[in-house]
């Protein structure tokens, strides 16, 4: 007698404690280490906001049958979105309570910033309405709806119509300067009310058609962009730059969205349970009020220093407890995977909820230092009490030979270093000492480089985005005049054991001439700069 064959499971629910949950981090290779770490958290009862991830699998069945999706997929999502809306209490796309999930990628292997990420998925033109009333915030609604119609033009339609996140940071600019206003924050509702609508003339500008107004439409398309940013050139390259083969694709994690952008008691962070350049254990991190995730990583805004959240003058209880709760998490994170660990964070309206968590980046010095550490017990420095999470034999098999190799990166001469006086100093992201001449742009390096592979040049951007890592692996340094120790260029620069530094806020690019100024001081391409990744000197 036949037996009906079962369908191939392709969507994994996850949140709502162990009961709810499907996989854990057992599951990387299927859910990809967001998703299967998402699903770990969940089954421990941490605050993780409720989803479900679409499979590697899946991606792969995509890349290989024509940009289709296997049988059963779509369905197998409509049923987990009804659960999630069920268990919720929302719907996405409703007038009245919308639900709103963000879409997320996340491959087996961690490729920080590679593949793409679409924010607060679910607003429409009356859905924001909604949003706004049952939130109360009519702020947070515009802004939202912004930076949906900004994430998605881009990284959904972009790839087809030539829509960039440039063309809609123009509008920006363009609205700041009109109000007078420094930052977005200072943007009032009304004016990111009228910024919404420049917004959607530009979509209808590039993509030819008005911006969609069906949620099931824009999830849809959305899953299909993480599928194709899988093979795009940046994620290409930075497989073959760090060796990564052999992997399914990239999982797709539909989450809830919690909002770090609805006030002074909101805010969205990223944090490491252990330094990844020095590899002192002690946590650090950064974070910003009233932003979303991707205002930290993207270092579009240099953020506040983890250790000052206590102190936060407004809400000030409020931070107290998101800190402390913060700390207790990564604590009990580190002692459950038994290695250093990455998260993000969001704080909403005083409620701290986590994001994501993988092994972290870090230096080969730091490396050296987590794994003596790790095994010993104490501080190498002051010999205080650490707990013991590695055996020997566990703690060499997370060092590699380029960690060794990173301990003989050169460093400048101390004693010569002491004579001279530096243009700025910034943050130190990325261990050792660069020398090399000034390029603006990423693409010009790569050909540079391609040119003469003895050349020394130092990347100098206002902030590294994935479509720049060809540019800055060619590098001997990078050099940002924005974005902190949690930013791509940090994480990237960090795990290649790279020269990097951070965050020069008196540095100022002017990419038109090709120059850049620090206190009076004018420096073009081609003039030379050097780096100490290690302090966060820069000298000219």
């Amino acid at each position: 007698m036949a037996t009906k064959q079962t369908q191939k499971q392709y969507v994994y629910f996850y949140g709502f404690g162990k009961e709810h949950t499907e996989g854990d981090s057992s599951y990387k290779a299927i859910l990809g280490g967001k998703g299967a770490n998402l699903a770990e958290m969940a089954n421990a009862d941490l605050p993780v906001p409720p989803g479900f991830t679409v499979s590697t699998e899946a991606c792969a069945y995509y890349s290989s049958h024509n940009s289709t999706f296997p049988a059963g997929m779509e369905k197998q999502m409509r049923e987990k979105l009804s659960k999630l809306e069920k268990m919720t209490g929302k719907k996405l796309g409703d007038p009245k309570d919308p639900l709103l999930v963000s879409v997320r990628s996340g491959a087996a292997v961690s490729m920080p910033g590679m593949m793409d990420t679409v924010l607060n998925l679910g607003l429409t033109d009356r859905s924001v309405l909604g949003f706004i009333k049952k939130s109360g915030n009519e702020r947070a609604g515009w802004d939202c709806y912004r930076r949906f119609i900004d994430m998605f033009g881009d990284v959904v339609m972009g790839p087809s119509s030539g829509l960039t996140h440039e063309d809609f940071e123009h509008e920006l600019e363009a609205i700041k300067e009109k109000y007078g206003a420094a930052e977005d924050t200072d943007l009032s509702a009304e004016q990111l009310k009228e910024l919404v609508g420049q917004y959607k003339l530009v979509y209808r500008k590039k993509v030819k058609k008005p911006f969609p107004q069906d949620p099931w439409e824009q999830l849809s398309l959305s899953v299909q962009a993480v599928f194709n940013s899988w093979n795009s050139d940046r994620a290409a390259k930075y497989r073959q730059i760090n060796k990564i083969s052999g992997l399914l694709g990239t999982a797709v994690n539909v989450c809830t969205m919690v909002f770090g952008n609805m006030g002074s008691d909101c805010g969205t962070g990223v944090a490491f349970t252990r330094c990844g350049s020095t590899g002192k254990a002690f946590p650090m991190g950064e974070y910003l009020i009233n932003a979303q995730g991707e205002d930290v990583v993207a270092g579009i805004r240099t953020p506040k220093n983890l250790e000052d959240m206590p102190d936060e003058p407004l809400e000030n209880e409020i931070w107290k407890k998101s800190h402390k709760d913060l700390m207790a998490i990564m604590r009990k994170l580190e002692r459950h995977y038994k290695y250093p660990q990455d998260v993000e964070f969001t704080v909403q309206q005083g409620k701290l909820w986590m994001l994501q968590t993988r092994n972290a980046k870090r230096t080969g010095l730091a490396g050296v230092r987590w794994a003596v550490e790790m095994v010993n017990g104490k501080d190498i420095e002051t010999g205080e009490k650490l707990p013991k999470l590695l055996t020997s034999k566990k703690a060499l098999a997370t060092i590699s030979g380029e960690d060794l190799e990173q301990l003989l990166f050169p460093i400048f001469d101390i004693k010569e270093e002491a004579k001279q006086t530096p243009l700025l100093t910034a943050l130190p992201a990325g261990p050792g000492a660069a020398v090399g001449k000034i390029v603006f742009d990423a693409k010009n390096a790569e050909a540079i480089i391609k040119e003469n592979p003895d050349e020394k040049l130092i990347l100098v951007r206002h902030e590294t985005s994935p479509e720049d890592v060809g540019g800055m692996w060619a590098a001997k340094g990078i050099l940002t005049s924005t974005g902190g120790m949690t930013s791509h260029a940090a994480v990237v620069a960090r795990g290649w054991g790279k020269c990097c530094i951070c965050g020069a806020s008196n540095l100022k690019i002017n990419y038109a001439k090709k120059e850049i100024t620090v206190n009076g001081t004018v420096l073009k391409a081609g003039d030379w700069l050097s780096l100490n990744g290690s302090t966060g000197k820069v000298y000219g």
